[in-house]
């Protein structure tokens, strides 16, 4: 008598080849969207306060600084985003984040070690997109240049990078609805900005704008996107491994039509 499985040969290596086409999505199907500000507590006359610049997947195509109130367009992905409605919107957030951001540097500044210069703040504005859904939400703040203080808007979380930011994080931490505002600002607006110009973005032939040092635009949220690629990499060997051993399993034990095909 002969009982054959449910599940032939055939449909087990289509299920695994599909698993592959997902792992390889993974891979390359990651979006970012990243706002590097700069603020500082005094300025001299003719020189910003607060400057902003915006990549997309590491590519600059947005300047802002706070003396014109105004988002610069860069390369022809920031002059097709600039002809949309999302170009006002923009605009405006930019500035009002920029104030908040002096306003926390306000606040913390009797807890800063300073050498006589003007106390900075550089943040960091991060958010991913992988399979129509947002990954990755992070704000990260470096303090008279030096990395501080990392938020995770996911879980919300926070890690000291620097111990001397040790009461900053607290201070923060005890701030519910400053944990929301970073929250809807990474994991909301950032979001929905990356989905407006994704748009754009793929329908250009290639990136018209040199793309710029990880290293040089964020330090920690970089890793993000690389511990995907690393996750979709394993994954598509480890299955690359199950389809080989079935195809030489299937063709050296097994010689049936159908597999597994058992006789008893």
């Amino acid at each position: 008598m002969r009982r054959i499985s449910l599940t032939s040969s055939p449909v087990r290596l289509l299920l695994l080849l599909l698993l592959l086409l997902i792992a390889l999505e993974i891979m390359v199907g990651g979006h970012s969207l990243c706002f590097n500000f700069t603020i500082k507590l005094l300025s001299r006359p003719g020189q910003p306060w607060c400057e902003a610049q915006v990549f997309l997947n590491k590519n600059l195509f947005l300047q802002y600084n706070s003396d014109n109130n105004m988002v610069k367009p860069l390369g022809l992905l920031g002059k097709k985003v600039n002809a949309t409605s999302t170009w006002g919107e923009l605009t405006q957030t930019l500035g009002e984040v920029g104030r908040d951001l002096r306003m926390l540097l306000l606040d913390i500044k009797p807890q800063i070690k300073t050498s006589g210069n003007p106390s900075t703040l550089q943040v960091e504005m991060f958010c991913q997109r992988e399979a129509e859904q947002c990954t990755g939400a992070s704000w990260q703040f470096a303090i008279n240049g030096e990395k501080s203080l990392l938020f995770d808007a996911m879980n919300m979380t926070w890690t000291v990078i620097n111990h001397e930011a040790s009461k900053i994080k607290e201070t923060w931490k005890k701030d519910r609805g400053l944990e929301k505002y970073f929250r809807k600002l990474s994991k909301g607006d950032c979001d929905h900005w990356l989905r407006e110009f994704l748009g754009h973005w793929e329908a250009m032939p290639e990136p018209t704008v040199s793309p710029v040092n990880a290293s040089d635009i964020h330090w920690s949220s970089s890793s993000v996107p690389d511990r995907w690629t690393i996750l979709g990499a394993f994954i598509l060997l480890v299955l690359m491994g199950i389809v080989l051993i079935c195809v030489w399993w299937q063709n050296g034990e097994w010689q049936a039509g159908l597999w597994p095909l058992r006789t008893s």
